[in-house]
């Protein structure tokens, strides 16, 4: 009988200026099994030249940091071909804040970021939005997203006059109304609940709104929504 390979750890990158943090961080991702610090790094430059020569798949990016902040470490990560000889694949980035730093959060997110975390969050919290991330979903849990866009989007400057966004147009009635659900906060269980319809339906109309707007994954489809107005706070 064949026995199934085990899959590779996730590679880990923790970048954050207190050593400590980054101690506490390598314990917890350490203990599991399917995950593996590769390497830490104290600022956005020894970042950016460590995971030149390291592959990482996940990188947990403090936002406040000397010589280069997570904010532009995290813009020119995402900016990196990966097409190019020699480059490594961009890897998932998580950004670390407090909410005090909301505004700092959200372009990191519009620059490339899948999402983000609080750095007080529990162990358990963190571990599993490695795993979400890296395969391939944003690290905020639907259920919070209205909650936290709204706060983030007190941050942006007056949006109004601002042309939405050209991928709107290409979306059906249902798929607007999908994307409505899903910046209001809604899971994907909770959207089909909503319209009646099949959860693997949700799921291929999220696929396809994703697409058509050219997000990377659904905090980019919200921050989209707010920002051509599709969505207002409190609303």
């Amino acid at each position: 009988m064949s026995v199934e390979p085990t899959p590779a750890p996730i590679r880990v990158a923790v970048v954050d200026d207190q050593q400590l943090v980054r101690a506490g961080f390598r314990m917890v991702i350490d203990s599991q099994p399917d995950l593996h610090v590769v390497l830490e790094a104290g600022n956005g430059v020894e970042a950016l030249r460590r995971l030149a020569v390291v592959e990482a798949d996940v990188v947990l990016m403090d936002v406040r940091m000397p010589e280069l902040d997570g904010l532009a470490t995290t813009a020119r990560l995402t900016a990196t071909d990966a097409t190019t000889p020699g480059r490594h694949p961009t890897p998932k980035i998580i950004v670390l804040t407090t909410f005090d730093l909301d505004e700092y959060v959200l372009a990191a997110i519009k620059a490339g970021a899948s999402g983000f975390l609080l750095k007080d969050a529990p162990p358990e919290e963190m571990l599993a939005a490695i795993r979400t991330v890296h395969a391939g979903d944003a690290v905020i849990a639907p259920s919070a997203t209205r909650r936290l866009m709204e706060h983030l989007i007190t941050a942006l400057p007056d949006l109004a006059g601002r042309p939405p966004h050209p991928g709107l147009a290409e979306l059906t009635d249902r798929e607007r109304e999908v994307l409505v659900l899903m910046a209001r906060g809604r899971s994907n269980t909770e959207i089909s609940q909503d319209l009646f319809v099949a959860e693997a339906t949700v799921k291929t109309h999220v696929g396809r709104i994703l697409a058509k707007l050219g997000a990377r994954d659904r905090v980019q489809a919200v921050v989209i929504a707010y920002e051509s107005a599709l969505v207002r706070p409190g609303s």
